[in-house]
């Protein structure tokens, strides 16, 4: 049996803060998507809001008609402007998220190598020591065979 990893408590744990780093990332990607289709569907409706009112126009809009829908087309732009900035913040999260969870990744892998070294330096040493009981073994028996000989 091989001795257990030193450092293996360390590599848990950087393990743990992975997959919490994992899932945070999860969702920081998810509140992206949402803000890009929040972005997509207002700027959807605004396009569609501007149709409507360049068909109206052409067909004669009283003035208040006119302050209506110009005053309902800025509202959406404005409401356009505030959701494409929720989506940029949501970008920048999500990148650090990213980063966050590639730092984590990092620790992992190096803990990872570590515990593999150690795996092999293990392997290593209990095959000489299975060696070493072989060739004592075999020099036994030869020295139990040679002394046969000598009578």
């Amino acid at each position: 049996m091989s001795p257990r990893f030193p450092l293996q408590t360390l590599l848990d744990l950087s393990q743990l803060r992975l997959d919490e780093a994992a899932r945070k990332l999860g969702t920081l990607m998810t509140g992206q998507q949402e803000a890009q289709k929040r972005v997509d569907l207002l700027s959807e409706y605004r396009a569609e809001y501007q149709a409507r009112f360049v068909t109206a126009s052409q067909n004669g809009l009283a003035p208040s008609e006119w302050q209506n829908f110009r005053s309902f087309l800025a509202k959406l732009d404005h409401a356009v402007e505030q959701a494409q900035q929720m989506l940029d913040n949501s970008r920048a999260n999500t990148v650090r998220g990213q980063q966050a969870w590639i730092e984590k990744r990092g620790h992992v892998k190096a803990y990872d190598t570590l515990a593999d070294r150690h795996r092999q330096a293990a392997v290593k040493r209990e095959r000489r020591s299975e060696q070493k009981l072989g060739d004592e073994h075999s020099a036994r028996r030869y020295h139990l065979s040679d002394d046969d000989t000598d009578l």
